[in-house]
């Protein structure tokens, strides 16, 4: 089982950025799927979930109306849409699925099963 997270990169504050992340050796579509980040020096944070069907999404306070989670079950997609983005915002970002299927939201990197290998994002000020 692999997520392949992508679509990082450098950008100026203001600006946006589309990750996604493509899972592959098993199908995702009835688990939550979520977006962490680590910034230098940082744990790990929560920062977007979606549940299975996509009909309910939960966001960090820190990213909220800035930040959109969607998912593609056909296409085992979940992508993150980062707009208006601030340097604090720098960080890798990972993507994560939890094993358990038609489970809540958590905010705990403790309770996603599987991990990409995270994509960076930078942005300048």
């Amino acid at each position: 089982v692999q997520l392949q997270a992508s679509g990082g990169g450098f950008v100026q504050a203001g600006g946006s950025l589309r990750l996604s992340c493509a899972a592959s050796g098993r199908t995702f579509s009835r688990n939550l799927m979520g977006w962490f980040r680590q910034a230098p020096g940082k744990e790990r944070e929560f920062a977007a979930a979606i549940n299975w069907s996509g009909g309910n999404t939960y966001y960090a306070d820190s990213v909220k109306g800035r930040f959109t989670i969607s998912r593609d079950n056909r296409k085992n997609t979940v992508d993150l849409q980062m707009n208006s983005l601030k340097p604090e915002d720098t960080a890798v970002y990972y993507c994560a699925a939890r094993r358990a299927p038609y489970t809540s939201s958590s905010y705990s990197t403790g309770d996603y099963d599987y991990w990409g290998q995270g994509t960076l994002v930078t942005v300048s000020s």
